[in-house]
């Protein structure tokens, strides 16, 4: 049954097509843009594609002689895995 042997403790191979990990894992523009303006509400972005709460993670960046250090906010979605970051003070992507 299928490609060969699985791996002890390996789930059975889903079928592709039905698998949303298997899509591309980034928002569109729009998507990231309605995800932004939820997190800038204050309130707890949901993922456009599943309706799930997004789990955030903050990035911090060293200034390494820049001169400044940026401060970025991750979101991911924990059903399809697609995620979304920008800059927490700008809200922009970069």
């Amino acid at each position: 049954m299928g490609d060969g042997p699985r791996k002890r403790g390996a789930p059975p191979a889903a079928d592709p097509a039905s698998d949303p990990a298997s899509e591309r894992a980034q928002y569109e523009a729009a998507d990231q843009q309605r995800i932004r303006q939820q997190w800038l509400a204050g309130e707890q972005p949901q993922c456009p594609y599943c309706a799930v709460t997004m789990h955030s993670r903050t990035i911090g960046g060293g200034s390494f002689g820049l001169g400044y250090a940026r401060r970025r906010i991750w979101l991911l979605c924990p059903h399809c895995h697609r995620s979304a970051i920008f800059d927490s003070a700008r809200a922009t992507r970069n």
